[in-house]
This record gives C-alpha cells, sequence and structure tokens, in this order.
C-alpha cells in the first residue's frame, strides 16, 4: 500500500475526537476513498461506506433524504446491523456532492451526534458555493491532492533517514553527495513519466510497465474530460475544449490560456469563462497560476485574474499526452526536446500538494518569471525560475525582478537538473528535487 501523509492526518483527525465533520476535497482517482477505507476500518468497529455517486446511478436511495429521520430510516436500512455509536461507527458518505441537500444536512448529524461521519466529493467547492445553508461551523475542509514528490519517493523505497537528511542540506543549502544527487535525479524523472496517481505509481513499482503505466493515465485524463455532468451541453463542451487545450497552451511561449481561441471566436473575455474555468480548478483537475506584475507580500492583493495559466493536475497525464510511450525524452534527455513545460507542471503540482497558492510574474517590459511564493516568515515574496535544460544561469526577467528595490526581494531561487548549490548575489541555485521540501511557512 502507498504511504501517504493523508492517512496519518486522517487518523489524527479522527482519534482527537473533534466535534466537526471532515469534508475531503479533491480530484478523482487520487486515493481520497482508498484512504478513508483503510483508515476507516482501522480505528472503527463499524465502517460504513455510501457510494452517493453509485447511488444517484441506480437505486437514488438518498436522493429524497431532506432530515435526520429520513436520513436514518434510510441509514438504517442499508446498514442497520452495523450501527453502533458515535465512538464505534463512522459512516462515510462518498462523492456527497452529489445530493447538496446532505452537505446541509451535516450541520444536524454533526449536531445530533449520533455517529461519526466523513465525506468526500471530488467537486465539493462547486457544490459548497452553488448550496444555500453551508455548514461551515460544523465541518473542516481539506484538499487532498496525488501523490507528491517525496510520497513517490516512498513508493520509489526511498527510506526516511535518507531523506530527513536530504532535508538538512537543502535547508543549509548544501548539495547532495554525487551518487545521492544522481539517484534522486533519476527518481524526479521517473515522477515525470507516472506523476502521483496511485494506480499509475502502482503500476509502475510492480513491473515498470509504461505501456499501462500510460494506459491508467489516458484512461483518467479522459475520464477528467467528460465528468462535467451537471452542466448543459454547451458548457460541458466549453469545459472540455478547455481541458483539452491546456497541453498546447503550455507549449506557446506565454503559456497563457488564450480566450479568443477557446470556441474560435474573437471579442471574447476572461469573464465570459469564469464558471467554465471555475469547474477545472474547484474540481481539482486543473491547476490555476495567476499573473502578478507588481508583486507585493501578500501576493493575493495584486492578481490580475484576465492572465491565467492552467496546468494539469498531474505531471504523468502532461508527459502522456505528449511523450506517450517514448520515455526517452525524459529519461536521456533528448536534443531538441524543451521539458519547460514538464517540469513547470511538476513544480506547480508540488507547489500547490504543500499549501502553497500559485502565482507568476508578468511584465510587458522584463518578461515573465514561471512562479512567485509568499514568504511568511519574512513577509517577502520569494521568485522560483525552473530550468530544464544546461543554461540555469540564464534568466534576465529574475535578474531584473530580484534587483528591483521596490519589491523587497531577499532572495530568488532557481531549480534545475544541476546538482549545484551555489549563490550568486540574492540568487540561489538548486536541484530541482528540492521543491519537496519547500514549505509555505519556511520560505
Amino acid at each position: 500500500m502507498l504511504e501517504r501523509k493523508f492517512s496519518k492526518f486522517l487518523e489524527t483527525f479522527l482519534l482527537e475526537k473533534q466535534n466537526k465533520i471532515l469534508l475531503v476535497n479533491g480530484a478523482r482517482q487520487i486515493g481520497k476513498s482508498f484512504i478513508i477505507r483503510y483508515v476507516g476500518n482501522k480505528l472503527f468497529r463499524n465502517f460504513i461506506e455510501i457510494d452517493l455517486r453509485a447511488d444517484s446511478e441506480n437505486e437514488r436511495v438518498f436522493a429524497n433524504v431532506g432530515g435526520l429521520d429520513s436520513f436514518y430510516l434510510q441509514l438504517s436500512a442499508f446498514a442497520g446491523n452495523r450501527l453502533g455509536d458515535k465512538e464505534d461507527t463512522l459512516v462515510f458518505l462518498d462523492e456527497i456532492q452529489v445530493y447538496p441537500r446532505l452537505l446541509t444536512l451535516l450541520k444536524f448529524l454533526n449536531q445530533d451526534g449520533r455517529y461519526t461521519y466523513i465525506a468526500s466529493g471530488s467537486q465539493l467547492g462547486i457544490a459548497l458555493s452553488q448550496t444555500p445553508s453551508v455548514p461551515l461551523g460544523s465541518v473542516v475542509i481539506k484538499q487532498m491532492f496525488p501523490l507528491d514528490l517525496e510520497e513517490f519517493f516512498w513508493a520509489m523505497g526511498v527510506g526516511q533517514e535518507a531523506l530527513d537528511a536530504a532535508r538538512n542540506y537543502y535547508e543549509n543549502e548544501k548539495p547532495l553527495p554525487e551518487p545521492l544527487h544522481n539517484h534522486f535525479l533519476l527518481l524526479f524523472h521517473y515522477y515525470l513519466l507516472t506523476g502521483g496517481l496511485p494506480d499509475a505509481v502502482n503500476q509502475f513499482v510492480a513491473d515498470k510497465n509504461i505501456q499501462k503505466v500510460r494506459g491508467i493515465q489516458n484512461d483518467i485524463h479522459s475520464l477528467y474530460g467528460i465528468d462535467a455532468s451537471q452542466y448543459d451541453k454547451q458548457q460541458r463542451l466549453k469545459i472540455r475544449r478547455i481541458y483539452d487545450m491546456i497541453p498546447s497552451n503550455l507549449e506557446n511561449r506565454k503559456k497563457r490560456v488564450i480566450v479568443n481561441k477557446i470556441e474560435n471566436k474573437k471579442g471574447k473575455q476572461f469573464s465570459d469563462y469564469e464558471d467554465e474555468f471555475d469547474y477545472l480548478v474547484q474540481s481539482g483537475i486543473a491547476l490555476q497560476v495567476d499573473a502578478i506584475s507588481n508583486p507585493r507580500f501578500p501576493l493575493l492583493q495584486s492578481v490580475r485574474k484576465n492572465l491565467l495559466k492552467l496546468y494539469l493536475n498531474d505531471v504523468g497525464i502532461l508527459t502522456a499526452l505528449l511523450y506517450q510511450n517514448n520515455i526517452n525524452a525524459i529519461l536521456n534527455d533528448e536534443l531538441g526536446i524543451n521539458l519547460g513545460t514538464v517540469y513547470e507542471c511538476a513544480v506547480a503540482q508540488e507547489l500547490r500538494a504543500h499549501g502553497f497558492a500559485l502565482y507568476y510574474y508578468d511584465n510587458k517590459q522584463h518578461g515573465e518569471v514561471d512562479f512567485l511564493v509568499d514568504d511568511f516568515s519574512a513577509l517577502s515574496v520569494v521568485p522560483l525560475e525552473i530550468k530544464s535544460g544546461k543554461d540555469y544561469y540564464v534568466h534576465s526577467a529574475l535578474n531584473h525582478f530580484v534587483s528591483n528595490e521596490e519589491y523587497g526581494i531577499r532572495k530568488g531561487i532557481v531549480f534545475s537538473n544541476s546538482g549545484e548549490v551555489s549563490k550568486k548575489g540574492k540568487i540561489v541555485y538548486m536541484p530541482i528535487y528540492y521543491i519537496m521540501y519547500m514549505s509555505p511557512n519556511k520560505e
């Protein structure tokens, strides 16, 4: 079984017996149900799982539940012989957004306290925004993501002692010994192939069969593309079009979403597609990176919403689309293949999983910097430049950025394939795999 950080969080939450219901949000196929099922069976004598998506496609037993009495009646019919009390019974409501009225009911289930509850969904952000009575005081919302890089290293057999030692090198801005650097860099390249979808990682660990891994990734990509069933046909088509355009947009020089190309209509504006963008981001299948032209801490106050980048939520899906079964582009550093987009997707995935909001620097005169993150300890901004080639010292936009005294930048970071760790002025050069150690509370 894959080791996930979320498992530890979930165990702690349930053992602390908080007087709230946990809502787990995240894209489909990232392991939410598996982890909840595993931890639930481990901690509770009675674990009751109700797949509300399956219910909506079949008997619709819970479709018309309107209050506590009707919910308990249906629950007892479903699992009456396994219902104990709050201490020994966990009820898992999977894909709860299928029946939005159950989101409102959570407040009363929590107050009643008859059982312990947990709920999950792949589109909770959308459902909560459309629910008139959101039970905010009764729930804790936790976002879950595909495996991050450290979790992938665990899956590939890297021990915690080695990872802790590498973290110490990172924190002290020192390079790893060359053999460890070479191993970590190879694993990073494997991660570009597999991404963090649990089924793909398990398949890769089992037999290293890239065709089987690609089959899983392509199936999930197709699922994501058609999974906007709550919208009318016209909106679904626009969502699918925007989603399908993500790889080609990222191959463009600016990497931005070009709204005029979504329907090939001139005069379209960002606001014409806000609902479609919101679906892709809230359902967890795309990562939104907002433009900042005048960076000030905190970055949230300087967002330009009309200059948007979208990355896929999983770098393995991206490399499957771009290179299919050919692994040489990534593993052998093929000449003529620019992996910048792939590296940026992996970094966006990593930063988001660690709790960072995603921004990039956009300046008409001086160019772009790949990512900006808030440094909450220094009340400043840290620019990040991601380099896949050997020209990692070439970054004119970053140079201008850190030298602008108005921005108050203390340091910028360039991540690359090099094992070098060095500092030139305000810019620190680090290996790409050190991205796994960045935290919003430390940078």
